[in-house]
């Protein structure tokens, strides 16, 4: 299916840095709570992500990228802000997008 330019534009994709991580048991599927800093304009939101796979050191720092214009979305009775991307792994465990390069938090994807 195709979609015109003006429908990907309305999706906004930033990157942002983890700033903070934690277990969040009252999901359903093994989950992290993150919190996400965008920078000056967005700030801090928070995610309920199912990338137990990576450990929390290894998420704390690390640079994602993330959708930050969805509704947010009640999971297990916390609010989940943001969509964290990334792609199914050759084992189907969540691989994050990540920019390759550091980059300034906020910036948008084109």
């Amino acid at each position: 299916m195709s979609i015109e330019f003006d429908d990907f534009d309305k999706v906004d994709v930033r990157v942002g840095t983890i700033t903070a991580v934690e277990d969040f048991p009252r999901a359903r599927n093994p989950s992290y709570r993150l919190t996400v800093d965008f920078g000056d304009g967005i700030g801090e939101r928070r995610s309920s992500a199912q990338v137990t796979t990576y450990s929390k050191d290894e998420l704390l720092g690390m640079q994602v990228v993330a959708v930050v214009n969805f509704e947010p979305k009640n999971i297990a009775g916390f609010m989940s802000e943001i969509l964290v991307l990334g792609v199914p792994g050759p084992d189907g465990e969540v691989v994050l997008l990540t920019p390759t390069r550091d980059v300034p938090d906020g910036g948008r994807l084109h």
